[in-house]
C-alpha cells in the first residue's frame, strides 16, 4: 500500500485531501502542518509521494522541496505542489526544480486523485525496470540514474524522466503534448516553456552529448545517438533553448 506525506497547515485542506485519498485509494497516509514536520516525515519514514504546500510557517514549501532533492533519501521521491492560485512564479519554480507535477487552490479532488494516481503508476514503472544503454549513455530505470561515459550525472527526477522518454524511441520525434502527458501526466501546464526549460536544463548537464537531443521545429523532440548534424529545414534555432 503507498504512503502518501500530505503537508498543509490547513487542517480543513489536509482532511479534504485525506478523505478523498481513503475513499477512492485507500492510500497509507502521513500529515505534516509546517515543512520543519515534513523533511522529518519524509526522511525517517520514507513515503512514496508527497502533497506539499507552498505556504508553510516556519520553512516554505520551496525550501522543503530544495532540501527533498538535496537527500539521497528523499531525491527520487516524487512531489505534487499546492500553490495559490495565481502565483505563477512560484508554480514555475517548483516545477523548474524539479517537482512533479502542481495543483492550483482551490482544486478538484477527483484531478487530485488522478494525478496522484498517474504519479505513483509512473514510479512503480520506473521500479521494475532494468538498465537501458545507448552510445556513452547508460541510465538505470531502478535507481534513477545516469551514467554518461562512465560518470555518474546527476539528474532530477523529472529530468531523468524526460531522458528515459526520448532514449526509449531513439530517433523518432515525439510530440510536445506527448512527453508532457509522458512525464509530468497532462498536457495542460501552466506553460509550454515548462518542457524547453527542462531540455535546456538536460542538455546542458550532458555537455558536449548535449546534441543528441534534438528540437524537431514545430513538433517536439527527439533523441539521436551521435553527433547531430542540424538540417535548417527540420530544425529552428529559434525553439533551440
Amino acid at each position: 500500500m503507498p504512503t502518501i506525506l500530505i503537508v498543509d497547515d490547513e487542517e480543513d485542506i489536509r482532511e479534504l485531501i485525506a478523505i478523498n485519498l481513503l475513499r477512492e485509494e485507500k492510500y497509507a497516509l502521513l500529515e505534516a502542518v509546517n515543512g520543519l514536520e515534513a523533511l522529518h516525515l519524509a526522511k525517517t519514514k520514507k513515503p512514496d509521494l508527497i502533497i506539499l504546500d507552498l505556504m508553510l510557517p516556519e520553512m516554505d514549501g520551496l525550501t522543503v522541496h530544495k532540501n527533498l532533492k538535496e537527500d539521497p533519501r528523499t531525491v527520487n521521491t516524487p512531489v505534487i505542489m499546492l500553490t495559490a492560485r495565481g502565483r505563477l512564479e512560484e508554480k514555475i519554480q517548483g516545477l523548474e526544480m524539479g517537482a512533479d507535477d502542481y495543483l492550483s487552490k482551490p482544486f478538484s479532488p477527483k484531478e487530485l486523485i488522478l494525478r496522484v494516481r498517474n504519479l505513483i503508476r509512473r514510479t512503480n514503472q520506473n521500479q521494475g525496470g532494468s538498465f537501458i544503454e545507448r552510445g556513452p549513455f547508460s541510465l538505470d530505470k531502478n535507481a534513477l540514474k545516469l551514467h554518461l561515459e562512465g560518470e555518474e550525472i546527476e539528474l532530477t527526477a523529472t529530468e531523468f524522466k524526460l531522458l528515459l522518454s526520448l532514449i526509449e524511441s531513439p530517433g523518432i520525434t515525439q510530440e510536445r503534448s506527448d512527453l508532457l502527458k509522458k512525464v509530468w501526466g497532462y498536457s495542460d501546464m501552466i506553460q509550454t516553456r515548462t518542457l524547453d526549460t527542462h531540455i535546456k536544463r538536460l542538455r546542458e548537464k550532458l555537455g558536449s552529448n548535449g546534441n543528441s537531443i534534438e528540437t524537431v521545429r514545430g513538433v517536439g523532440y527527439r533523441f539521436v545517438e551521435g553527433t547531430v548534424e542540424y538540417d535548417p529545414s527540420w530544425i529552428s534555432s529559434s525553439l533551440l533553448v
